[in-house]
Parts: C-alpha cells; sequence; structure tokens
C-alpha cells in the first residue's frame, strides 16, 4: 500500500503528474491531475515539456482519456504509480539551490522550526516551476502555527521576508473570487499571517497534519439544501487544514467544513461565525460545507467578531 497524504505528488507509468488531495485513499490515489508531457507546453522536466493544467481543463482531459479515474477527484490505481513526490524530502534539495526557499527555511531555521517538519508542495515539487512561480511552502502539524508566527513576525523586520503589497492582494482576490467583498478579504487574510513576499515572489504557508493527526476519513452525507447560520466556534484546531474544520456551537449543525482555502483560518475559537453553505446530513449529525464547486456562489464564512472589532459591522 502506498503511503501518502495531502499535498504530495504522484507521477504515474505515463509520466502524468498529480498532487494527491487527501488524507485516505480507499481504493486508489486520491488527487487532482496538474501536469502532462506535451510538446508545446511552457514547462521542461529532464528535457520534457509538460503542459500544466487547470482544475475545469483537468477534468476534461480525464473524461476523455481516463474516464474510470474520474470520481469526485481524480482517483489514481495504485498499480499506475511509478513514484511519489513528497514535499519534506524535496525542500533538502530546495534549501541549497533555490534562494527563495532558502530564506524562508533560514528564518524558520532560526526560530526552531524542525527541518523535517517543513515541505515545498506545487510546481517546484516536480521541479516544474518558472522563475516568476509562487511558492506553496508546507508545514507539518502542530509547528505550522509556530511557523506561521515566526512569518508574520519576520515582514516587520530587515530580512528577504516581506509583507505583501497592495497589488498582489488584489491579484490574490481576484483569482480566489471569494463572495466577499474585497475590503473583508483582505482584513481576514491580512490576520492570519500565512501569506507573504520573498525577493519579490509570493509564498503561502500551507497547514498539512502530521502523521499521528491522520485518524478519522471523512464521510459523505446527503445534501439536504442550503443554510446560512451564525454560532460560535469551540475548536479550529484544524481550521487551517483542507478541508478547513470548525467544530462550532449550534442548535442544528455539529460543525462547518470549507474545501475553500479562502476560508481556511478565516475564524479563531471563540469568536462568532457566520456561514452560509450546503446542509449534508450524516445520520446522526448535520454539517455546513462551504465550497461545494471551484468558485462557490453564496458560500461564505466571516468572522464577525473580526468585522464588529474592526468596525465593518
Amino acid at each position: 500500500m502506498i503511503k501518502t497524504r495531502l499535498r504530495d505528488f504522484i507521477i504515474t507509468k505515463d509520466d502524468w503528474i498529480f498532487a494527491v488531495v487527501d488524507y485516505f485513499h480507499p481504493h486508489g490515489i486520491r488527487s487532482i491531475l496538474r501536469y502532462v508531457p506535451d510538446e508545446n507546453g511552457d514547462r521542461e522536466l529532464n528535457g520534457v515539456c509538460y503542459k500544466k493544467y487547470d482544475f475545469n481543463d483537468a477534468f476534461e482531459l480525464m473524461r476523455k482519456n481516463r474516464p474510470t479515474w474520474v470520481e469526485d477527484v481524480h482517483v489514481v490505481p495504485e498499480n499506475q504509480v511509478k513514484q511519489v513526490l513528497y514535499p519534506n524530502e524535496r525542500i533538502l534539495e530546495l534549501s541549497k539551490t533555490n534562494r527563495n526557499v532558502a530564506a524562508i527555511v533560514k528564518t524558520l531555521d532560526g526560530a526552531g522550526i524542525p527541518r523535517d517538519k517543513m515541505g515545498v508542495t506545487g510546481s517546484l515539487l516536480p521541479g516544474l516551476q518558472k522563475d516568476e512561480s509562487d511558492i506553496d511552502f508546507i508545514v507539518y502539524g502542530r509547528k505550522w502555527f509556530d511557523a506561521r508566527d515566526v512569518i508574520s513576525g519576520a515582514k516587520s523586520g530587515s530580512g528577504s521576508i516581506e509583507d505583501i503589497s497592495d497589488e498582489m492582494w488584489e491579484k490574490i482576490y481576484n483569482k480566489r473570487v471569494p463572495d466577499i467583498s474585497f475590503d473583508e478579504f483582505r482584513l481576514h487574510e491580512e490576520r492570519k499571517g500565512n501569506r507573504g513576499m520573498v525577493y519579490g515572489i509570493y509564498f503561502d504557508l500551507l497547514f498539512v497534519r502530521d502523521w499521528n493527526q491522520i485518524k478519522q476519513s471523512i464521510q459523505r452525507g446527503v445534501d439536504t439544501g442550503r443554510m446560512k447560520i451564525q454560532a460560535t466556534v469551540t475548536n479550529s484546531e484544524f481550521a487551517f487544514d483542507n478541508p478547513a474544520v470548525y467544530d462550532i456551537d449550534h442548535e442544528t449543525i455539529d460543525h462547518v467544513l470549507s474545501y475553500t482555502h479562502t476560508y481556511a483560518g478565516q475564524v479563531l475559537e471563540g469568536e462568532i461565525m457566520e456561514a452560509q453553505g450546503v446542509v449534508e446530513d450524516l445520520g446522526d449529525i448535520k454539517r455546513l460545507v462551504v465550497g461545494t464547486s471551484r468558485e462557490p456562489k453564496g458560500e461564505w464564512i466571516r468572522s464577525l467578531t473580526l468585522l464588529e472589532k474592526s468596525g465593518y459591522i
């Protein structure tokens, strides 16, 4: 059995490259296609050109070429996997050869974040990045929160880690297309502290569970309709995970899941959340799901506590 988790990459026997999107893989590796060899592709690895596929185009290609692998995500049979790329192994090389990654590693090293808790995913993981590619930097488990605080503090210093420019904030907002205003989006994001710039390149500090935190898969329920709620968040330990998980105190809804990265870490424990999404009935409990499509409309999460303190409401 292949051991893999969220944000690892896999390479198939025909050199298609997939990003792993789950911690549990009951019958094949749950993933999304990202790169395919293509002589007209604009990325190169070991003399082979590759084309990058976005979410919708990847599904279209898979339906045409690997229809039996298409479910809610792409499920790659284990016997078709040639190699697993692990972010925490790749960082050993990148910390020596990529000055942007090296700068982040050095900053975290200086604060005592263990090197084996760091990783790099995205285009840098298979080596298909461009000069201007964003950096998807991982810290595993509870050390992520320490790393986030270190990065936040480093932005106010004189080193290579800088805050995000106004232009970049607008770019991130327009890419995400969230169902909240730009001002609300930026207010929430700046508080999270997990985004920054290094030598002019944007990076994101991503949370991935430690192996000992991976305990129970998310079971699928039955969608019963849309709902808007207000509730106090009682546990936000995995609010930066994918999906983000918020336990709440609510008479009907047990917890909220967000499959949209925009709403990861959106509300802190003890704060009042406002959320709108789709109610999923699991029999004994109900949950609210935000991010039921790639660019969900009419679905969001806001911290009413933060908005009130900041004078927005």
